[in-house]
């Protein structure tokens, strides 16, 4: 049977919606139910836009075409899941992650693997609903996925943007008058500093200078009179008094 549901990736804003190697899709949820039975399982069938035409699917799971083929047949099958997880009673993310398993690629088997995409594409997906004799019903084809392009590191401009030099142009203005307005404060502090000191060693300076002008020496204290010593008048000194002449003799 062929569904009327055509997958797509979700419209609103989703981080990693779109990556180099891998998308989202939006769930289908309620699609299967009329067509599903308890044991059947729902696969994504994952093509490039240009390959999805000559698809053809598998008769059985054996016949399941793993994802190591993707380079070779241009298309492969993956994300089994039980049909019941998109039932409308079963609660479920909103999203499926296609291309999320990193640890795909060296496995031997043919187990079914969500890895990578290996290019941008662009590709087409649709689901298949499988049953225990083969393919019971299926949807559209969705339209093409285009996936975002890797950036070489050879094409990185290593020069900043306009806008970024500028940020930086002015970021350094401002921090060079911020440099300039502390050298001003710490030169005006320093000069208010200076000055006191000085105005502090000048005021010390006079009044040295001041008591060199006036330092005299004291005048020396009066001594005591020896024994027998008379003051003379003032200013001629002291001087002892002298012994009486000899009587002269009779």
């Amino acid at each position: 049977a062929l569904l009327p549901y055509v997958p797509r990736v979700p419209p609103a804003a989703l981080p990693g919606k779109l990556t180099a190697t891998t998308f989202a899709l939006e769930r289908p949820c309620c699609v299967f139910d009329p067509h599903a039975d308890a044991s059947d399982t729902v696969w994504l069938v994952v093509a490039f836009a240009n390959a999805s035409a000559t698809f053809r699917n598998p008769p059985s799971r054996a016949d399941v075409p793993p994802y190591e083929r993707l380079p070779t047949a241009h298309s492969y099958m993956t994300l089994e899941t039980v049909a019941a997880a998109y039932a409308c009673s079963a609660p479920s993310p909103a999203v499926l992650r296609v291309g999320g398993d990193t640890a795909c690629g060296g496995q031997c088997g043919r187990d079914p693997c969500n890895g990578p995409l290996p290019s941008p594409g662009p590709y087409r997906v649709k689901f298949l609903l499988m049953g225990r004799h083969g393919p019971k019903a299926e949807t559209r084809w969705s339209d093409p996925i285009l996936l975002r392009r890797a950036r070489s590191p050879s094409t990185i401009n290593p020069a900043p943007a306009r806008r970024g030099s500028d940020v930086v142009v002015i970021a350094s203005l401002l921090a060079s008058l911020g440099a300039a307005l502390a050298a001003a404060v710490l030169c005006a502090v320093g000069t208010v500093a200076w000055g006191s000191l000085c105005h502090r060693d000048s005021g010390t300076d006079a009044v040295a200078r001041r008591s060199y002008r006036t330092h005299h020496i004291p005048p020396a204290l009066p001594q005591p009179l020896p024994p027998g010593c008379r003051c003379s008048p003032p200013g001629l000194g002291c001087f002892a008094p002298r012994p009486p002449a000899p009587c002269p003799a009779k």
